[in-house]
């Protein structure tokens, strides 16, 4: 019985970083994507170890595909954070997964701008070339809000009701 929960586990797990992974790959907006929600998610679901591999696991995956480049390191961080915030997520109400989210799409902009402003040659390695990094990096906030949004919603919530279901057609 032991295997067998640890085997849907694994399997659970994959599915997850399956579906993250094809999101990632398919055409769609820029920064339209679920690893946001998803480090949210893992962060609130799963234990720490785990729920920093989920997400990270994805996106290196869906990397090995897309390319790697000198902002990276930013990006893991950005959503290593995202874990840490949905640890902080105790319950279903969402106004708790409208603010996660929103402080997650947030920190992403401010780490991941400040990354290509600090490992680029696009800006000048100033106050003032910073603050431009984050003005022309404003276009691409709103995509990552609303991605966050979407998918933080929809796993949070596709979880909760696809548990309810699952309970109710193993017991009846």
């Amino acid at each position: 019985m032991e295997n067998r929960k640890i085997l849907n586990k694994i399997i659970s797990y994959g599915a997850i970083i399956f579906f993250a992974v094809a999101a990632r790959l398919i055409p769609h907006a820029p920064n339209f994507a679920p690893i946001g929600g998803l480090a949210l998610f893992s962060g609130s679901h799963f234990k720490k170890k785990v729920a920093l591999l989920i997400p990270i696991a994805a996106m290196f995956l869906s990397d090995i595909f897309l390319g790697f480049h000198n902002t990276i390191v930013y990006v893991y961080a950005s959503f290593a954070v995202a874990v840490i915030i949905g640890r902080l997520i105790k319950n279903y109400k969402w106004q708790s997964l409208l603010s996660a989210s929103l402080a997650s799409s947030v920190l992403f902009f401010l780490i991941t701008n400040f990354g290509v402003w600090s490992t680029g040659s696009m800006y000048p390695k100033t106050a003032g070339g910073l603050m431009q990094s984050y003005l022309l990096g404003l276009p691409f906030l709103r995509n990552t809000v609303l991605s966050d949004l979407f998918y933080s919603f929809s796993f949070f919530y596709g979880f909760k009701y696809l548990s309810v279901f699952l309970r109710k057609k193993v017991i009846a």
